[in-house]
């Protein structure tokens, strides 16, 4: 076959080779707030809905385990998600260094202190802070009474089943119904009103 043959072919493929590695780092950008947790992306059969606001939720019939996690804490104590069991969860993806993370501090703190006689239990998962230090910092200026787990590397979210609703963000954050399954997802800062709008359908759960 001559090279005449040849070059439209070859022009093709790298057009579309071009098209693709956009189209992924586009897709890329669109998982991330501050950064990638560092989680498997969705997939397969899923039964959430995403409203306008970015929030997806899972009618309760439908929902699927949260993963066991466990490891140690801010201070090095020992913390286990299945001590919070039969109550609503509020699991938060933060790092110190995340500027969306400062901005929704004060609205996790609210609604945790609001909430907490209604048996919620926040929850943090500090990732990728080098030291504790300045995530104990981040906890000292807002407030952050709750627990969390430090996971620099992220290990702990990779636990998250792909096609369910797994963190993709930093932040994230995701709430676990009293049957210990994940019931809503929003991977952007939250308002105190975004985060009651994910939160307080399933504290009135029965």
């Amino acid at each position: 076959m001559s090279a005449a043959c040849r070059a439209p072919r070859t022009a093709a493929t790298t057009r579309r080779a071009v098209k693709l590695t956009v189209g992924a780092a586009v897709a890329a950008l669109a998982l991330t707030a501050c950064g990638s947790g560092g989680t498997n992306g969705g997939g397969g059969s899923t039964n959430f809905v995403t409203n306008s606001g970015g929030i997806a939720t899972v009618a309760k019939g439908e929902r699927q385990p949260a993963p066991d996690l466990a490891g140690t804490d801010l201070e090095g104590k020992s913390i286990d998600l299945a001590d919070y069991k039969g109550k609503v969860v509020v699991l938060n993806v933060w790092g110190s260094w995340c500027s969306p993370c400062r901005a929704e501090a004060p609205n996790l703190v609210k609604v945790a202190n609001a909430t907490k006689d209604k048996g919620v239990q926040f929850v943090g998962i500090n990732t990728r802070d080098t030291k504790t230090s300045p995530a104990r910092e981040f906890e000292k200026d807002f407030g952050v009474a709750y627990p969390s787990f430090y996971d620099p590397s992220g290990k702990l979210l990779l636990r998250f089943k792909k096609g369910t609703l797994n963190p993709q963000a930093i932040p994230s954050t995701i709430v676990i119904d009293r049957d210990g399954k994940i019931a809503a997802r929003a991977l952007k800062a939250l308002s105190e009103k975004s985060l009651r709008s994910m939160l307080d359908p399933v504290v009135a759960e029965k």
